[in-house]
């Protein structure tokens, strides 16, 4: 009992002589707790993630991240936090993404549910383009989901004088999706089809090989930087969406908040004249369809076109069957576009010869009813040279099928040899987008088609047959 006493009377003297000692500067863990008794409660700035402030903050985020993961994994780290940081910040931009998310999330989702892709997906068009079906990007990418007009092709868009479905929520939607399943399918993980869908699957599939890992995170640093930033972006996006009011953003109500409905028209039909029908401006109209450049719909007989307006009121009926049933007069030829591809554009570059500017090569789209001949007399070639510029086996073209077609002062002089192949064994771990790389002048595509591949799955041990380059 007296060794307790001594020891209590002891720690008292000692907690005195401590309050009458002057304050000198805080050092240690007291500077560590007036740093984090000053910081928002939310946010941080990025700290090193090394660093136990950055520890402690972690566990609130990735329970966060943790409570909204459905099936594309939500991961936390340093990087994550950094677009957490600047996307909580950005209170205008994202309180108007929570508004546009009302009418264009219900879009998103039922084309994603479609080809079963991940509802979160839904998200990257925020980091595309703000939702913007009219946005484009310095090299061309255009409309919501920001598609090239090479990949807007081949997943069925339409790039036309009168259309540019790319700029169609519905229509690229759908496309986006399509996309997502086949970089799924030949991928196996999310993370790395969001990267694919930033830098394309090529790009990816050289970081798996260089990482020697599938994992987006260890392949990061030999992605592009663009694509480094792209899918932690995506996770903060997805995050601060649905903990918004956490960080005092408020929702802000689009100009698009109205009931609407869709209908087909098979006639040719201003989108000012529908406007004036029901009582709304131009522009509410066009900011529902904005992939009608010219502002008129295009639909006809064989192909009728889709038009989105606001809800008619019955008074209106009469007046918007008028509009929609009276063909306007207009030119009615339809010239597909060329692309808008800024490397496409360098690629294709004009050279000069004898002082006169002239384009290296044009791609052609072959229409119905024409045939090689056809076309080598109207650009003054020859057959031959057509099928050694496309690297044709035989006469035969297809409606829609595009040719090289080269000015004959700047076309290479080729000398075309006889097709044969090498065969290839398919070893673990190998995608075609993988094995085209090794082989010149091998493509995806080709390999599918000479090997009759439907999918892009690929079996261990298969032999596949390549073109030689």
């Amino acid at each position: 009992m007296r060794k307790i006493v001594l020891i209590l009377l002891s720690f008292l003297a000692f907690l005195n002589a401590t309050a009458q000692t002057p304050k000198r500067t805080i050092q240690g863990d007291s500077l560590l707790k007036e740093i984090v008794a000053a910081l928002p409660s939310d946010t941080i700035a990025v700290p090193v993630i090394d660093k136990p402030l950055f520890f402690n903050q972690n566990l609130v985020f990735k329970l966060r991240l943790d409570s909204i993961q459905k099936i594309v994994p939500l991961s936390y780290n340093e990087y994550v936090q950094n677009f957490i940081d600047i996307y909580s910040r950005r209170k205008d931009m994202m309180g108007k993404m929570l508004g546009l998310s009302n009418y264009y999330f219900p879009i998103f989702e039922r084309a994603l549910k479609a080809y079963n892709i991940p509802a979160e997906i839904k998200y990257l068009p925020i980091i595309e383009s703000s939702m913007n079906p009219h946005a484009i990007s310095r090299v061309g990418a255009t409309g919501v989901w920001q598609f090239m007009f090479s990949t807007a092709k081949a997943y069925g868009l339409t790039m036309d004088n009168f259309v540019d479905e790319r700029k169609d929520p519905i229509q690229a939607s759908y496309a986006a999706a399509a996309y997502f399943r086949d970089a799924y399918e030949e991928l196996g993980d999310w993370l790395l089809a969001i990267a694919a869908y930033n830098c394309g699957k090529g790009n990816v599939t050289r970081a798996i090989d260089k990482a020697g890992s599938r994992d987006f995170w260890v392949i990061r640093p030999y992605l592009p930087k663009e694509t480094r930033d792209y899918v932690p972006a995506f996770i903060a996006a997805v995050y601060v969406m649905n903990y918004a009011s956490t960080h005092n953003i408020a929702k802000q109500m689009p100009a698009i908040n109205f009931k609407t409905d869709t209908i087909q028209v098979s006639h040719f039909v201003a989108l000012g004249d529908v406007a004036k029908a029901i009582n709304y401006e131009e522009t509410t109209l066009f900011g529902l369809n904005p992939s009608y450049k010219k502002k008129i719909v295009n639909g006809t007989a064989a192909l009728p076109k889709r038009i989105i307006l606001p809800r008619v009121e019955q008074a209106d009926y009469a007046k918007v069957y008028d509009v929609l049933n009276a063909d306007i007069e207009t030119e009615r030829d339809i010239i597909l576009a060329s692309t808008d591809d800024v490397r496409e554009l360098r690629k294709n570059k004009q050279i000069v010869i004898n002082n006169k500017p002239i384009n290296s090569v044009i791609f052609y789209k072959v229409v119905p009813g024409q045939n090689l001949k056809n076309i080598a007399d109207k650009y003054h070639i020859e057959v031959q040279d057509l099928k050694v510029w496309n690297d044709l086996k035989s006469s035969t073209i297809i409606p829609g099928q595009k040719l090289k077609i080269y000015n004959k002062e700047a076309a290479p002089k080729l000398s075309k040899p006889a097709v044969n192949f090498l065969t290839y064994k398919v070893k673990q771990g190998d995608t075609l987008s993988a094995i085209a790389e090794k082989f010149v002048g091998a493509t995806v595509a080709n390999i599918k088609k000479i090997n009759g591949l439907r999918r892009a799955t690929l079996q261990p041990g298969m032999v596949l047959k390549i073109e030689k380059g």
